[in-house]
C-alpha cells in the first residue's frame, strides 16, 4: 500500500478528532443552555464561553470535509450519495446556529432572546446527532454497491448504528460541554456545570465506549493499535469522572478530551484499511487504496498542508490563550438599546 494515502488517512482522522474535541464543547454549550438555568444573565455568560472560538473550531469541519474531498474523491462521493439527507440537515443546523449566535444580543426582548435560545440549543443538539450518526456509518458500514452508489431509499441509512453514532455524540458533547463550563465559568453556572459532569458524564459516554467497541468487532476484533486506544480512552473517561466528581475541573476536562482523542483514534484504526465499508458485502467497502487520489495530488496536498496547518493551529492556540480566563455574570454588561439617529435627535431636543 502507498504511503500518502496512509498519511492522509490519518490526517483526516485527526481532522475529524480535533472537530469533535473542539466543536464538541461549542455544541454542548449551545445544548446546555436550554436546560441547565433560566436566568438570562447566565445564559449570556454561557454564550460568552464560546463567543471567540466557536468560528474557529467549526473550521476543522469543513477541513475534514474538504480533505476527504481532494485525497479520497471516492469515499466523498460515496458517502455523499447514501448521506445526502442527514449532511444537508447539518448544513441547515448549522446555519441557524450561527445566525442564533450573532442575532441573539440584537433585540432586547424576551421573545427574541427565548426563539434564539432554542434555535442555538436544537441547531447544536441536530448537528451532533446528525453527525453522529454519518461517522457511525462511515465507520461501521453503509449499503452501497460494487460502484460506491446507494443501494435503496433516502432514509436507507437512518439504522441502530445510526441513531447510536448520535445519541454518541450528542451524549459527549453534553459532558464535554459541562466540563468546559465548570472550567470557564464562576458562580452558579460553575457549580451546575461541575455537578452535571460528575453525576451524568460517565453514564452519557457509554453510547460512544459501545460505539468504539462495535467497530473493533464488526473489523475482525480490531489491531492492537485499535485496543490500546481502546483501553486509553476508558482510562480518560474515568480520569474525567473522577476530576469532576473532586471538582478539579482541568483534571475533568482533559480526562473528556482523552476519551474522544482515544476513542476516535479507536474508531479509524479498527476500521483501516476502509474508508468506508458496505453491509452488503467485505468485497464492496472503499478502501484507502481503492478511493485515493493520484500520488501527484496527495504530493501537492502534502506540501500545502505543511505549511498551512502549522500556521493555522498556532493562531488558533494563540486565540484560545488570549480569551483563557474565567467568565462570570458580573462581566456581563446590561442589555441597552441603541436608538436610531432620528430618534436619538428627538431625545435630545426633548
Amino acid at each position: 500500500m502507498d504511503v500518502l494515502p496512509v498519511i492522509w488517512f490519518c490526517a483526516i482522522a485527526v481532522l475529524w478528532v480535533g472537530f469533535l474535541l473542539l466543536e464538541g464543547f461549542d455544541l454542548g454549550v449551545g445544548m446546555h443552555m436550554l436546560f441547565s438555568t433560566r436566568d438570562e444573565k447566565q445564559r449570556r455568560t454561557m454564550l460568552n464561553t464560546i463567543g471567540p472560538v466557536w468560528d474557529g473550531n467549526e473550521v476543522w469541519l469543513i477541513t475534514a470535509g474538504a480533505a476527504i474531498f481532494a485525497a479520497f474523491p471516492l469515499w466523498y462521493a460515496s458517502l455523499f450519495s447514501v448521506l445526502y439527507v442527514p449532511l444537508t440537515i447539518v448544513l441547515v443546523a448549522l446555519i441557524l446556529r450561527a445566525c442564533s449566535i450573532e442575532f441573539r444580543g440584537k433585540v432586547h426582548t424576551q421573545k427574541w432572546a427565548t426563539f434564539w435560545t432554542w434555535t442555538l440549543g436544537l441547531g447544536s443538539l441536530v448537528t451532533a446527532f446528525c453527525i453522529g450518526a454519518a461517522l457511525a456509518l462511515t465507520s461501521i458500514g453503509l449499503p452501497i454497491d460494487a460502484n460506491g452508489d446507494r443501494v435503496g431509499g433516502p432514509f436507507v441509512w437512518l439504522t441502530p448504528t445510526a441513531i447510536l453514532g448520535g445519541l454518541a455524540v450528542v451524549g459527549f458533547a453534553l459532558t464535554h460541554g459541562a466540563t468546559f463550563l465548570a472550567l470557564k465559568t464562576d458562580g452558579e453556572v460553575r457549580d451546575r456545570a461541575a455537578r452535571f459532569s460528575g453525576t451524568w458524564g460517565v453514564l452519557l459516554l457509554l453510547p460512544a465506549a459501545a460505539w468504539a467497541l462495535w467497530v473493533q468487532f464488526s473489523h475482525g476484533g480490531g489491531t492492537w493499535l485499535s485496543w490500546i486506544l481502546v483501553v486509553l480512552a476508558v482510562v480518560g473517561a474515568v480520569v474525567g469522572w473522577i476530576g469532576a466528581r473532586a471538582r478539579r475541573e482541568k483534571q475533568a476536562f482533559l480526562g473528556y478530551s482523552g476519551f474522544i482523542v482515544a476513542g476516535a483514534g479507536s474508531i479509524f484504526a479498527g476500521m483501516f484499511p476502509y474508508v468506508l465499508p458496505s453491509t452488503l458485502g467485505a468485497d464492496l467497502g472503499l478502501t484507502v487504496s481503492e478511493a485515493s487520489s493520484s500520488d501527484y495530488t496527495l504530493t501537492v496536498m502534502t506540501i500545502v498542508a505543511a505549511i498551512g496547518l502549522p500556521i493555522v493551529i498556532a493562531y488558533q492556540a494563540w486565540s484560545y490563550w488570549v480569551f483563557r480566563k474565567r467568565i462570570t455574570p458580573g462581566m456581563i454588561p446590561e442589555p441597552h438599546i441603541v436608538l436610531p439617529a432620528i430618534l436619538r435627535d428627538k431625545t435630545a431636543v426633548k
